[in-house]
């Protein structure tokens, strides 16, 4: 009988445009408002979708800090949240819920 392998699920791996990312990182602040991690989650993982050395060069942190700071235990500055979505080619924006 053969046995099946799997492996562990990586949004990453199918953010193929910024669309898309955009998408997914919208998704996730949608269903996860109140969970920071959950959100640095997503945007790391838009992160590893693309070149990471490039991004840690376009906002002058080295890798290990964005994958630190972009991880679901992760608790990134306000600061770098907008560096990375700049460097990523998102733009945050606020609207009015009530």
């Amino acid at each position: 009988m053969a046995t099946e392998t799997f492996r562990r699920f990586d949004a990453a791996n199918y953010l193929t445009d910024i669309e898309t990312a955009a998408a997914y990182l919208q998704a996730t602040i949608d269903e996860s408002a109140n969970d920071s991690g959950a959100i640095a989650d997503a945007l790391g993982a838009i992160a590893r979708s693309g070149n990471l050395s490039e991004l840690a060069r376009r906002t002058g942190m080295s890798r290990e800090g964005l994958y630190k700071a972009l991880s679901a235990d992760g608790n990134p500055s306000f600061a770098t949240i907008v560096k990375v979505s700049r460097a990523l080619g998102l733009r945050l924006e606020f609207h009015a819920i009530a």
